[in-house]
């Protein structure tokens, strides 16, 4: 049997024997919108929709320094959150505003921009720490904290 062959079967054999490290190596290249399409069944415009609710609520309630950190850390998040329900969005940047230090506020503006995007307000806390993870994994645990801090 050629070389090439044996490197085929074995990727064959260890995507059918490892499926879990199969899948994360697939979700590793994965953008924010298709990690939630994947992991929560949403579909794209909800996952959209919902990731960029998620940063509208942190740009409201981070610094404008701080929010860049984040921006600079995960580029699609200007596109995203262009793609939240737009009364939603002005909930969001009100609630942040209003509730500097209060993440309950946030969480709230969340479920109504959610119920808009046709989800119930319990997707909020799935969403949150996908979108946690994701921004730990491409922007480090100091993008991570920020983000933390405005939604836990």
């Amino acid at each position: 049997m050629k070389k090439s062959n044996y490197f085929f079967i074995s990727l064959v054999l260890a995507a059918w024997l490892l499926p879990g490290v199969w899948t994360s190596a697939i979700a590793g290249g994965m953008d924010l919108a298709g990690l939630l399409v994947n992991k929560l069944g949403v579909t794209q415009a909800q996952a959209e929709g919902g990731a960029g609710s998620i940063f509208n609520v942190a740009k409201g309630a981070l610094s404008a320094d701080d929010f860049s950190k984040v921006t600079n850390a995960l580029p699609e998040a200007s596109k995203l959150m262009q793609a939240a329900p737009t009364s939603g969005v002005a909930q969001a940047a009100s609630a942040a505003v209003g509730n500097k230090a209060g993440s309950l506020g946030n969480l709230a503006s969340l479920a109504g921009s959610f119920s808009q995007l046709g989800m119930k307000g319990n997707m909020v806390s799935q969403f949150i720490p996908i979108v946690l993870d994701y921004a730990t994994s491409k922007g480090g645990s100091g993008v991570g904290g920020l983000l933390q801090s405005v939604l836990k």
